[in-house]
Parts: C-alpha cells; sequence; structure tokens
C-alpha cells in the first residue's frame, strides 16, 4: 500500500493515551494515514495508558501473531472498596476498613497463588460475548448471566510497593505483571484483594510491553500526524518480520520467488528445515508462511504478506 510515494506496510506501536478507546485510536490513524487498513492487536481500557501494536496495510495479515505474544503491565490496586466495573470508573458496590497494612510478605504470599496458569472469570464490564451479546450489554441492563471461565498464564506478578493510609484505612499496592492474552488485570488485582479478604479496585495501570514492542518504542498520534506531514511515516512503520522470529527462514531464489507469488507449492526437499512453519523471505523481507504436510510430501502457503 502506498500513499504520497511512502509504502504503507508496517506495525507502528502506539501510546495509547487515556481518556480514549482502542477504537478511537484506529479511527484517528485511518484519518492521519489516509488508509482504511488499519487493525490494534487487542484493546485497552479508556482509562489505561501504554503500547498498543497497531498494524498497517498487509501487516493486519499479523494482527493475531501480534496479539499471541505476551503483555506485561505497571499498575496499582487500592484495597478498601469494589466497583461494579472493577476500576475507577464504576460505582462503589463494597467497602471494608482496614485497621491495619497488610505486610509485604502477606501480600506476595497471595501473588505467589495467582501466578502460573490459573482460571479467571471476566468481569461483567468486559466485551466478551455470551450467547451474542457483550457481557457489558448484560450489566447495563442490570442483569447477570454465568460468565465462561478462562484459562490464562501469569509469567510474573511482583510487587513494587505498598502503603497504608491510617486516615482512609485503604492500603495501595504497586504491581508488575506479566501475563498470557485474554488477560483482565484489573480482574488479577481484584482476585488480589479478594484472597486477602477484602474488596478491591484497580486504580491505575499502563500496559509498558505489548507485541513484542516497549514503552520507550512507544510513539503518540501527534507524533504519527507529525510523520506524516513531514513525509517521514516511514521511519515509524516496523517490518513485519519482527513478530515472526520464532519461525526459521527459507531465503528464496529468483525462481522461487516468482512461484511463491503464484501461491506455488513446494516440496520437502527444497527446504532446508524441519519446522512445522517457515518463513519465506526474498530480498531481506518475509513474505510469507507456508506449513509443512509430510503426507504430500510438500510446503503450502499459510498466509501470504506481500506478493510484490
Amino acid at each position: 500500500m502506498t500513499v504520497g510515494g511512502i509504502i504503507m506496510n508496517g506495525i507502528i506501536p502506539l501510546f495509547k493515551e487515556r481518556g480514549m478507546t482502542s477504537h478511537d485510536c484506529v479511527s484517528k490513524l485511518r484519518k492521519i494515514l489516509h488508509t482504511k487498513k488499519v487493525g490494534h492487536s487487542g484493546t485497552l481500557d479508556p482509562n489505561v495508558d501504554g503500547v498498543l501494536p497497531i498494524a498497517i496495510g498487509s501487516a493486519t495479515k499479523v494482527v493475531e501473531l501480534l496479539m499471541e505474544s505476551g503483555k506485561m503491565y505497571k499498575g496499582e490496586l487500592l484495597i478498601g472498596y469494589a466497583t461494579d466495573t472493577q476500576d475507577l470508573d464504576g460505582e462503589i458496590i463494597e467497602t471494608k476498613s482496614l485497621t491495619q497494612a497488610f505486610t509485604d510478605e502477606q501480600i506476595i504470599e497471595q501473588m505467589k497463588q495467582l501466578t502460573g496458569d490459573i482460571i479467571q472469570i471476566p468481569p461483567m464490564y468486559s466485551a466478551i460475548k455470551v450467547n451474542g451479546r457483550k457481557l457489558y450489554e448484560y450489566a447495563r441492563a442490570g442483569e447477570t448471566v454465568e460468565r465462561p471461565e478462562r484459562h490464562i498464564n501469569i509469567s510474573r506478578f511482583d510487587l513494587v510497593s505498598s502503603t497504608y493510609d491510617a486516615d482512609s484505612q485503604q492500603q495501595r499496592v504497586r504491581f508488575e505483571a506479566e501475563c498470557s492474552k485474554g488477560t483482565y488485570i484489573r480482574t488479577l488485582a481484584v482476585d488480589l484483594a479478594a484472597r486477602l479478604g477484602y474488596p478491591g479496585v484497580m486504580s491505575d495501570l499502563t500496559r509498558v510491553k505489548s507485541g513484542g514492542f516497549t514503552i520507550n518504542q512507544a510513539v503518540k498520534l501527534a507524533e504519527v500526524q507529525a510523520a506524516m506531514d513531514n513525509e517521514t511515516i516511514d521511519e515509524l512503520l516496523n517490518p513485519i518480520d519482527i513478530v515472526l522470529t520464532q519461525y526459521p527462514k527459507i531465503n528464496l531464489t529468483d525462481i522461487q520467488w516468482k512461484g511463491v507469488q503464484n501461491g506455488m507449492w513446494m516440496r520437502l526437499s527444497e527446504i532446508d528445515s524441519e519446522a512445522e512453519t517457515v518463513a519465506m523471505r526474498y530480498h531481506n523481507e518475509i513474505k510469507a508462511l507456508y506449513l509443512r504436510h509430510d503426507a504430500e510430501n510438500c510446503y503450502k502457503p499459510l498466509k501470504m504478506f506481500s506478493v510484490k
């Protein structure tokens, strides 16, 4: 995809600012970049900021791979009351004063219980669909519905600091967490409070890593607009190769590339790999993923990124 002479294919690690939905970001980028082919790799709530990888042009074909990668967050749990949304945007539904602070050791012990492969019940205020309706639609209508269990992995859930306020009789717990896709960090925070025997609410959250990109690499919408105005947008576009590092690379000859452009199957003997999936590269750019089919003695196209 070319706009103003610039090839518009790649990934922009956007810094999503608070007060915007992920869809807002996509909508604004479509206008800035003058293209409809824009997709994000996993939503962030309006009151959460941080890294939101955005795929442009043919890179939209790797959105699902971006979503598969783990994510890292820095956040805060406020122990002492709960809301119906599990964050500060909701209505208070429960309060319970802390007469004394939890020790770091007590908090860390419960964090360990929420680490590894665990089952999580998503919040009612979420976009997960049950019987064709999103959970938040049931919640807004005052209806309840059985929520499906989600099997997730929390690879790290660490205490950063904790502060007790004797006046409000509440405690703030700063944490870092690394998790698999599909994890609701606000639910993780609230579950930590529940394990300590108190209601809690996620009071702050920033996503600091997603899709292989860190917050230090993320750029704001204003920076993307400036790059378009200065015709330097190509400097912000990261190649899809970044999210395909797990696949062995097969360097194609000119003749092979012509065949791949037409969806040609390739014999196993032509591919120097035993991997199930390989990345076909031509002129140092990954053009396609091919899947191994032993029964047919060949590799077949799995996903094409570019035929040019």
